[in-house]
Formats: C-alpha cells, structure tokens, sequence
C-alpha cells in the first residue's frame, strides 16, 4: 500500500544523503592544500619521538592543527604538561569565537547533536559552512545553514586530517623533512582561499587587516601562541567599533 509518510521519509534522507556528499565534494580542493599540511605535522611529531600510534590521538582528540603544530615546537621530554595546556588553550582560543558565531545556525537542534558538531568544527568547515549558508538564503543566512553539508565538510576534513597527519610518520622517516619541498606553504594557501570566498569588501575587511597587524607585532614581541588571542580579541573589538560607526 503506497504510503506518504515513507515516501517524504526517503526523500528527506535522500536530501540530506545528497547535501553530506555535497560537503564531500566541496571539501576536495581543500584537502588537496591540507594533506601536505597534514604529512608535515606527523614528520615533525615523529621526529619528536612520536609513535603511528600517538599521532592519531593527537590531531583526532585535538583537531585543530595550529594547537598541534604549536605543541610539537614546544614539545620536551618530559612534557611540560601544564605549558602545553596554556599553549592549546591560547592557540585554540579563536574556536570560542568561531563557535559562538556557530552556534545561532544550529540552535535549533538539542545538544546531544549540537555538541559533536562543535567538536568537530575547524577553520574550514565552519568557514565554507557559513559561506553556503550566506549564498542559500542572503536574507537569512540562518536558514540557509545545511547541517548535512556541514557534516559532510567535518567529516572529509577530520578523516584526512587524521590519516595523513599518521602517514606523514612513516614518510617523514623515508624522506626527512618535507618542508624542504615547499609543503609547509600548503596552509597558509587554503586560508588565502578561505578568506577570498568571505570577501565582502574593503571597509567590512577592516577587522581583519587590524587582526593581522596585531597579530603580526604579538609574534614578533610575545611568547609563543599569544598571537593567536591578541590577534582574535583585536579583530573583535575592531569590529565592534566599526559596526558602531556605520549604525
């Protein structure tokens, strides 16, 4: 007997079925620039004495691979547990505010799902999402907000991040340090072309040009990691001001 709750019921897990491998498919070109990203990190974690076993824990329970690089600098023997603490939470500090501006797309949905979303949320994905977002409803970007999309990013992302990220152990051994071949260039190109696709002009990209010249003098003067925080807070009350003005 032909029923119409089945059938909206397909349709609906073939829409959201279609939106994750939407996410898939969006994420190949920037998983292109974050595996030689990824190769590096491991090099260098296994040349901090880290095993294929240890890597893994480190870029899936911290995903988040400024963190990671950051702790691999500082990286003693024994650690410095408290220090790398401090390091992370300073490094990691701009995912309170990427979370925040997260948070009014899937405030809809209980935390037992909105949590792991969070936890899972990067640079990339949280910046293509809210990009998607904006370009499905200009008028209400809020609507606009794919889940399922989302989730096909994170997804694509972390399983890259995690493999290669181990890979690069066995192949840091086999070709010593990658850098030398220019891969360490590959990051700094994929936020080059994240920040192209949030452009919305000159005077709204004031707050980003006030971050990076923060930034730029806490790396210069600070200790390590504090850039990341001077560099977020700057932008933000940057923004503040601005959106002041213009009201």
């Amino acid at each position: 007997m032909f029923s119409f709750k089945n059938t909206a019921t397909e349709l609906s897990y073939s829409s959201e079925f279609k939106e994750f491998l939407r996410g898939i498919k969006i994420s190949i070109p920037m998983l292109l620039g974050i595996i030689p990203f990824a190769l590096v990190l491991g090099t260098q974690a296994a040349q901090k004495g880290f095993s294929a076993l240890e890597v893994p824990l480190l870029t899936g329970l911290n995903f988040a691979g400024g963190s990671e690089f950051a702790i691999i600098e500082v990286w003693t023997q024994p650690p410095q547990l408290l220090f790398l603490i401090l390091i992370t939470f300073l490094v990691n500090s701009r995912h309170i505010l990427m979370g925040a501006s997260l948070a009014p797309y899937i405030r809809h949905l209980p935390n037992r799902k909105a949590l792991p979303l969070l936890f899972f949320m990067c640079d990339e994905s949280w910046a293509l999402s809210i990009t998607d977002a904006h370009k499905n409803n200009p008028r209400n970007p809020y609507l606009g907000f794919s889940v399922f999309f989302y989730i096909g990013l994170c997804f694509a992302l972390y399983v890259m991040w995690v493999v290669f990220t181990t890979m690069g152990v066995g192949i840091g051994a086999f070709l010593g340090d990658v850098t030398k071949f220019g891969f360490d260039m590959a990051f700094p190109a994929v936020f080059l072309v994240l920040l192209r696709g949030m452009w919305k002009g000159f005077k709204p990209a004031l707050p980003w040009l006030v971050s990076l010249i923060a930034a730029a003098l806490a790396y210069l003067y600070l200790p390590n990691g504090w850039y990341v925080l001077v560099g977020s807070i700057s932008g933000v009350i940057a923004a503040l001001f601005l959106v002041g003005d213009e009201e």
